[in-house]
């Protein structure tokens, strides 16, 4: 059997469960170290035992719903490269335009930043890289979301501070900014959720209460606390959850001024505040 036939016959059966059969492409080249050309150069010829071992242990683990990131280890993120694991989720393409919002609206005069809920670091990490002279503090009610942030950090050179916190809990001071990506999932909504993403990304980040909004809320009710005269919130929010997140900012700030954005989708995705002119 080639490379070419195998990779159609497990194709096939990827797609049949939900499943894309590029995943498989990606992970064994990456895997293999192979580039395009020499990938497409493999697929008329034989399959090496090694190979045809290779190819049906990655199989099994995405037709078991595991994310390509989780098999490879690694997920990228603005230009660079995360490690994820199953303490941690995947980080998305949109929010990077979270990202790329802040980096837009700040320049790179010192403040201070706190990231609520940083996972992977993803977030937190790409603007310290980009604002050196800011102070960025990254919290996580996950222990173990912490450990794979930190080595992130390590990694890529990054300096911020971490604290184990649930939402403001362990945070003193005030801040300059405050961004979150919160768990923001209805847990009426799981079946919109990725068969992938239930099987192997942490729920603790996924989910949320009074219909995704309870985290929305706690941060929003607290931040006037912890944020400075001139301080304001960005969030990444559901698609469907626009306006409930812009009014939750309206009552705690009432002489801000509201921003809802959308992403490169088309889809509701960012809101701020900001000071009104």
């Amino acid at each position: 059997m080639t490379y070419g036939q195998l990779f159609a016959h497990y194709g096939q059966k990827l797609e049949a469960v939900g499943e894309e059969a590029q995943a498989l492409h990606l992970a064994f080249q990456e895997i293999k170290h192979l580039t395009v050309s020499e990938f497409f150069l493999l697929m008329t010829q034989e399959v090496q035992a090694d190979d045809e071992a290779l190819l049906a242990q990655l199989y099994q683990a995405l037709a078991d719903h595991q994310p390509v990131q989780y098999l490879l280890g690694h997920a990228d993120f603005k230009g660079r490269s995360f490690k994820v694991d199953k303490r941690v989720l995947i980080p998305r393409p949109e929010t990077e335009e979270l990202v790329d919002w802040i980096l837009a609206t700040y320049p790179d005069k010192p403040l201070r930043l706190l990231d609520i809920g940083t996972g992977s670091g993803a977030i937190a990490i790409s603007l310290a890289l980009a604002r050196p002279h800011w102070k960025v503090t990254a919290s996580d009610i996950s222990p173990q979301a912490l450990e794979v942030a930190r080595l992130n950090a390590e990694a890529l050179g990054a300096k911020l501070d971490f604290v184990l916190s649930d939402v403001f809990e362990n945070i003193s001071g005030q801040f300059d900014l405050i961004v979150s990506n919160p768990p923001y999932i209805a847990r009426k909504d799981v079946a919109e959720v990725g068969a992938n993403v239930l099987a192997s990304e942490p729920q603790l980040a996924l989910f949320a209460d009074e219909e995704g909004l309870a985290i929305y809320r706690k941060i929003s009710e607290q931040a006037p606390q912890y944020l400075t005269s001139k301080g304001n919130v960005f969030f990444e929010i559901g698609y469907r959850q626009g306006n409930a997140v812009s009014q939750l900012l309206k009552k705690a700030f009432p002489d801000k001024m509201i921003s809802l954005r959308k992403d490169q989708f088309g889809q509701d995705r960012m809101v701020s505040t900001s000071d009104k002119a």
